[in-house]
């Protein structure tokens, strides 16, 4: 991994030297998942293992250990359950599987994710109570706290960590906080899809009760399987109880199978676990989440006052603690010759893949930060951005 990372560092030794990107397959993914990985995860995908092969089985055992370390969290209280599919599948598999038929949640909601929460407890019958908040604000505390005390039966409390189709960081603690003050007695459910791997976390202090992430987030996999961490105890109880609405998504069959056997209940996502695998132990090689963390911050503050001085505003405050450094959102600016898709385009055509906005009723775009992006890469994108806002006679 380190080797790796200096031999990227030696082919892109001058920010303005922009060709080694362009030449590159695909570009570099300024995304926020699918993100640009290593030659050695890309790697780890070209052999084919049966899905029953005991070094595949081995592999498996050793990615479900490796994601409760990456999570501080204890194994005999907690388990990993990898589950087929996309993040939102993930989400839908814990609501699915963890709130009672005709039961109620409370949403915490304050972006597109939050809102993706709400349509899938809509569907399966649900109860929503939900929390609309402002899309460049984290989650009011005061709010929160009144939901939770007008709520004592409430089942399942949710919340976005890191709201992606801003950036904006919420309050994990501080709804671990509220619910503790007030004895509620509800599963504290933390969607950290974009943050876990690359944000540090206490897992033992939010003492959440499921936590939900992706094979292509901040531990630098590829797409193809959700990563559910739950307590064991409310995977047995949930589980007995019968709440689970899916078959396939059933986060407790899901664990029973893979405790009893080591096998999936469905066909796994073979080469993207093995590519997982490797990413894992390029996390551990790296120095863990801080130092991955610490990479992250350098590459969203390269790239934030660099956006500013060129003349770009951010959507968030970005002097509050609430500002992330997963991902950037920036609004479109005001000149008769910007296109953002000829923006885009230009950058995309130079080996830079950025992102179109989601904040809803603002006109922005987004930079991500994750990935196997270094600080020289971020440098290169500003030189980039400059060359193409002079080529669209942009003067900000």
């Amino acid at each position: 991994m380190i080797a790796g990372m200096l031999q990227r560092r030696a082919m892109r030794q001058s920010a303005r030297c922009l060709a080694a990107y362009k030449d590159k397959a695909g570009g570099i993914l300024f995304t926020p998942g699918p993100l640009s990985t290593t030659a050695s995860v890309k790697e780890a995908m070209q052999v084919d293992y049966g899905s029953r092969d005991s070094f595949f089985v081995d592999a498996v055992a050793e990615m479900r250990a490796g994601l409760l370390n990456a999570a501080g969290a204890k194994e005999e209280e907690y388990t990993c359950v990898p589950m087929q599919g996309s993040g939102s599948m993930g989400v839908e598999s814990v609501l699915s599987s963890l709130i009672p038929r005709g039961g109620k949640i409370i949403i915490f909601r304050n972006g597109a994710y939050g809102d993706r929460m709400k349509g899938i407890c809509e569907q399966i019958g649900v109860e929503v109570v939900f929390h609309n908040g402002a899309e460049d604000q984290p989650i009011d505390l005061a709010a929160a706290e009144a939901l939770v005390k007008e709520h004592p039966d409430a089942d399942m409390v949710s919340i976005v960590h890191c709201e992606t189709s801003t950036g904006v960081f919420n309050p994990i603690q501080g709804i671990r906080d509220l619910l503790d003050k007030h004895s509620h007695k509800a599963l504290y459910f933390i969607d950290a899809m974009s943050s876990f791997g690359g944000v540090s976390m206490d897992i033992n202090a939010l003492r959440c009760d499921a936590l939900v992430s992706s094979s292509n987030k901040c531990v630098q996999g590829v797409p193809g399987f959700s990563i559910l961490i739950v307590k064991r105890e409310v995977v047995q109880r949930c589980g007995e109880a019968g709440y689970a609405r899916s078959y396939t998504l059933d986060l407790c069959r899901q664990d029973a199978g893979l405790n009893k056997s080591g096998q999936f209940n469905n066909t796994p996502p073979v080469q993207s676990i093995m590519a997982f695998r490797q990413a894992l132990r390029e996390l551990e090689a790296e120095g863990g989440v801080p130092a991955r963390e610490k990479r992250y911050q350098s590459n969203q503050q390269i790239v934030t006052e660099g956006m500013k001085a060129i003349g770009f505003n951010l959507y968030l405050d970005d002097s509050a603690d609430s500002f992330g450094h997963i991902i950037s959102s920036f609004y479109f600016p005001d000149h008769p010759a910007w296109d953002f898709t000829a923006f885009y385009n230009k950058l995309n055509d130079r080996g830079f893949v950025i992102y179109p906005g989601k904040a809803a009723g603002a006109a922005c775009f987004r930079i991500g930060h994750i990935g196997d992006i270094l600080p020289e890469d971020s440098e290169a994108l500003l030189v980039a951005v400059k060359e193409v806002l002079r080529e669209m006679g942009v003067e900000l």
